[in-house]
């Protein structure tokens, strides 16, 4: 099945963090506090899926003040770091939304990802992921983690379930104007 196909049925979209969301890098502070950096397109990105009724989810390995409060700012919800067993957190989701793991989507960057990978119905990585979760994706990106991946895959979601042209309607305006 195309990746296409795959993305038309998607229903919860998941996303790691470092490598994806962000560039991989971490940052330490004198105090020991991490900074993580964001791109706006992602952002923009993640908002357009929640509007267009696909849920988003965020899975890391670590914890993060930065994550927490960046994901406030977006409304997204289902928030969950520190987490070991990435596809057993997915599963737990999917059950409270009585949906099933082929609706379920995930994008992730080194190999600590492939389990929850090449389990969901959807999988993507960015340009710069560990080659072996390259060779195993639906749908790899132009784009770097943490650089425009996740908008690359934002957008390929909603062009698939047809709605990407009612957004660049929305965006260009009415014509009457």
């Amino acid at each position: 099945m195309s990746a296409e196909a795959k993305a038309r049925t998607i229903r919860l979209m998941g996303f790691d963090v470092d490598g994806v969301l962000t560039d991989g890098r971490l940052y330490f502070g004198p105090e020991g506090e991490t900074f993580k950096v964001f791109h706006s397109r992602d952002g923009h990105g993640l908002k357009l899926l929640m509007q267009a009724g696909i849920a988003v989810a965020v899975i890391s390995g670590r914890h993060s003040a930065a994550l927490a409060a960046r994901c406030a700012e977006l409304g997204i919800c289902e928030v969950h770091m520190g987490i070991d067993d990435k596809l057993g957190c997915l599963t737990e989701l999917l059950s409270r939304r009585g949906l099933r793991l082929e609706q379920a989507g995930y994008m992730g960057d080194d190999i600590v990802d492939l389990e929850i990978l090449t389990h969901c119905g959807f999988s993507a990585a960015p340009a710069d992921a560990h080659l072996e979760v390259v060779r195993r994706v639906d749908l790899v990106t132009q784009r770097p983690g943490g650089l425009g991946a996740v908008r690359e895959v934002c957008d390929f979601l909603l062009s698939a379930q047809g709605h990407w042209a009612l957004y660049l309607a929305q965006a260009l305006g009415s014509p009457n104007r």
